[in-house]
């Protein structure tokens, strides 16, 4: 499979912005070559404009699904659209939408864990579902930034048979290095892929200074950006998986019996 990640730095409160600073991003060298999947990072459209949700929040997510869709199909590639802010019924959500390589929407997941030291909680409403689906013929599983502090959500999804686990984030340069162990540890207890897209720049709290990832399921980094904007592409070979998973079967020897709370 060959994965682009496009790691950008995002204008707050701007959507028509960032979604033009997108297709300046994706020039001609993306088209010819032929990626697989692409990955885009957290709130791409807004940033952390949390207080202009109001006014700049995609209606359902309709912009941003018509903006995914396109792009799919222009370039033939399943797209993981990163994360947009989304109103629905009143309520704020931090969606993620993915694509097939024919425009369809394939996937929705709103972020399951709300991130209090981006004061998320109190503008946003937290999502209830996981996130398992197919790309091609690749089972994905797919979370959004602060969820990869909560392993068993993410071992929930895996446990279904996912070999790759897909990251958007906006993580801020004073914790990056957190960032890379966690999804290094991420990739080796679940003996799957990690796809991980960081945004860069300047935010409206923090700073950002990209660092996006993958990793292969042993916790080897195949992939490292640095702080720059940019399409960045990388090959990953998904047929290790079943023999990594073979030589130390985990998902066999869980002891769901005892894993229960209460």
């Amino acid at each position: 499979m060959k994965i682009a990640i496009l790691q950008m730095a995002i204008k707050e409160g701007q959507p028509d912005h960032n979604r033009q600073h997108v297709l300046d991003l994706l020039d001609e060298e993306f088209a010819l070559n032929q990626v697989d999947l692409l990955v885009l990072p957290e709130l791409w459209d807004t940033g952390y404009a949390l207080l202009d949700l109001e006014a700049c929040a995609d209606t359902d997510g309709r912009e941003a699904r018509v903006f995914l869709s396109d792009l799919a199909q222009k370039y033939h590639t399943n797209i993981i659209g990163g994360s947009i802010a989304r109103v629905c019924d009143g309520q704020y959500y931090n969606t993620s939408y993915s694509f097939n390589r024919n425009g369809q929407l394939i996937n929705r997941y709103d972020k399951v864990h709300l991130f209090g030291l981006m004061a998320e909680d109190k503008y946003l409403s937290a999502g209830d579902k996981d996130s398992c689906f197919w790309l091609d013929d690749v089972l994905t599983s797919q979370v959004i930034c602060y969820d990869i502090r909560f392993p068993e959500w993410l071992r929930k999804q895996i446990a279904k048979g996912s070999k790759l686990l897909v990251v958007p984030a906006q993580w801020p340069s004073a914790r990056i290095s957190q960032w890379k162990i966690l999804l290094q540890a991420r990739a080796i207890e679940n003996q799957a892929f990690v796809v991980a897209v960081n945004r860069t720049g300047q935010g409206l709290l923090d700073s950002f200074d990209g660092h996006s990832l993958v990793i292969d399921p042993l916790g080897n980094i195949l992939l490292e950006t640095d702080v720059q904007e940019g399409l960045s592409i990388c090959d990953i070979d998904l047929s290790v998986i079943e023999e990594i998973r073979g030589q130390m079967p985990v998902f066999a020897d869980r002891r769901l019996d005892l894993y229960k709370e209460g």
